[in-house]
């Protein structure tokens, strides 16, 4: 039996250690080549985020993002939405 918790604490392991922290690389990526970067800008945040393995993602989210992002996952941000103009009325 106890064979068996050895196959699946290396399972977890893998999970933990590989698979995880590769998909937050790739989600990385998208971040990057979503953002307005120069290419030159681009290729360099994809060599600290891939060359860096735990650090580089946290340093992209960091300094690399520019500016407040204004629509994600199609959903305007409600911290930069303005109300529309309205006139004030005089009495």
């Amino acid at each position: 039996m106890s064979g068996n918790r050895g196959c699946l604490a290396n399972s977890l392991l893998f999970l933990v250690i590989v698979f995880i922290p590769v998909l937050g690389h790739i989600i990385e990526t998208i971040m990057v080549f979503e953002d307005d970067h120069s290419p030159a800008g681009a290729i360099l945040w994809l060599i600290v985020i891939w060359a860096i393995p735990f650090v580089g993602p946290f340093l992209y989210l960091l300094f690399g993002q520019r500016g407040p992002r204004r629509v994600m996952f199609g959903q305007p941000s409600y911290a930069t939405y303005q109300q529309p103009y309205q006139q004030q009325q005089r009495f």
